[in-house]
Order: C-alpha cells, then structure tokens, then sequence
C-alpha cells in the first residue's frame, strides 16, 4: 500500500522542504535587517521580493497540479 503512494509522499516532502526552507530564508533576512539598520524602504523592498518568490513557487505548484489534472481526463 505505501509503494502506491511513493511519489505522492514524496512530493508533499519535497514541497514541505522548500515551506521550511522559505522560513529559514525568511528568518535569517529578518536577522541581517535587524543588524544591519537597514533603512525602511529597504527592509520593504527586501520582504517584497521574498514574498513575489515564494507566490511565484506556489503558482507553480498550483499551475503544475492543475496542468497534470487536465492530462488526466
């Protein structure tokens, strides 16, 4: 039963790699920022880009999911 869902399993531990991987990303900028006295805007344009790639993971994700869903029927 478990060798039915392998890539299932595997792919819902890769996306959970590269959430927890974002965090880390997103913890460690937030640390540097604050070191660092970066000014406002620049803590702005900093989280901005950040937060633009991760929605551009997600609508990949999404895209992909669907685009597999459409092959399918």
């Amino acid at each position: 039963m478990l060798q039915e869902y392998t890539e299932q399993i595997e792919t819902i531990g890769l996306y959970g790699f590269y959430l927890l991987l974002f965090l880390l990303i997103g913890l460690s900028i937030q640390d540097v920022l604050k070191r660092g006295n970066v000014p406002k805007f620049g803590r702005n344009v900093v989280w901005a880009v950040l937060f633009f790639g991760c929605i551009g993971f997600i609508s990949k994700a999404v895209i992909e999911i669907v685009w597999i869903s459409t092959e399918t029927i």
